[in-house]
């Protein structure tokens, strides 16, 4: 799997007007069985109510059957368990989709290869969701900015609310 995700990554860092237009066949069993290892077998269960221990138990023959289904083009996404937290701070509740457990494994796949096309795309001062970079890591680099460059003005934005409902 690995190999397979340099390979990517390399022709999407040397050929940057590529086009990958087919990467299904790199979803196999092999790759959904390290994302299930990777898994944290804490998180809650989603509408399906497996978890990744139960799942685990059968783990070869339910990715066999997950892949022929994608292959089949068989296999749909469940609808997101919904359940409300609490905002910190308030009395209001936040909304929080949780997905069903094969879900989370195609995500966690996908995520792996959408991240060997476009990581080389960003700038090296891009921190938000991004593998081995934290929002503590923004923070050290904006301190070294502000504390060793003359800086005239600062801008602080909060997208708070900007993309649910008004209120």
């Amino acid at each position: 799997m690995l190999t397979k995700l340099a390979g990517i990554a390399k022709v999407a860092r040397e050929r940057p007007q590529e086009k990958f237009t087919s990467l299904a066949h790199i979803i196999n069993e092999e790759m959904l069985a390290i994302s299930h290892n990777e898994m944290d077998g804490k998180k809650a269960a989603g509408i399906d109510a497996l978890t990744k221990q139960m799942y685990g138990e059968n783990l070869e023959q339910n990715l066999k059957d997950l892949v022929q289904r994608m292959k089949r083009n068989a296999y749909r996404p469940q609808p997101a368990r919904r359940v409300y937290i609490p905002k910190p701070g308030t009395s209001k509740q936040r909304p929080l989709g949780i997905p069903a457990y094969e879900d989370k494994l195609i995500q966690a796949v996908l995520a792996k290869i959408l991240t060997a096309i476009y990581e080389q795309e960003f700038l090296d001062s891009s921190f938000g969701f991004r593998p081995n970079r934290s929002c503590h890591d923004a923070i050290k680099v904006l301190n070294a900015i502000i504390m060793k460059r003359p800086i005239n003005y600062i801008v602080d934005v909060d997208i708070k609310g900007f993309f649910g409902a008004p209120g």
